[in-house]
C-alpha cells in the first residue's frame, strides 16, 4: 500500500493540471470587435454555427460588440416636437 500511494498522489496532481482554454488576454476586446465589422461578421457566423468550438466568453463578447454597434453609444438623436401631434 505504501508503494502505491506516491503513484496515486502523482496521478492526482497530473489530473489537476490547467485546462486548454485560451487565456482571457488572448481574446479580442468588445471595443476591438465593434471597430472591425468584417471580423465581427465572421465570428458571429462561427458562433451561430458551432458555439461549442469557440469559447462562450468569445461568443458573449461578439454578442456585446454587435449590440454596441446596433445601439451606438446610447444617446438618442431623436427629439420629439414641442407640440404633440393631433390625431
Amino acid at each position: 500500500m505504501k508503494k502505491i500511494m506516491p503513484f496515486l498522489f502523482a496521478l492526482a496532481l497530473t489530473a489537476c493540471g490547467q485546462s486548454e482554454t485560451p487565456a482571457p488576454a488572448a481574446l479580442p476586446t468588445v471595443e476591438a470587435l465593434a471597430a472591425d465589422p468584417e471580423r465581427l461578421k465572421e465570428l458571429r457566423q462561427q458562433c451561430r454555427l458551432d458555439r461549442a468550438a469557440l469559447s462562450d466568453e468569445l461568443c458573449n463578447r461578439v454578442a456585446e460588440a454587435t449590440r454596441k454597434r446596433f445601439f451606438g453609444d446610447g444617446t438618442v438623436p431623436y427629439t420629439p416636437p414641442e407640440t404633440p401631434p393631433k390625431f
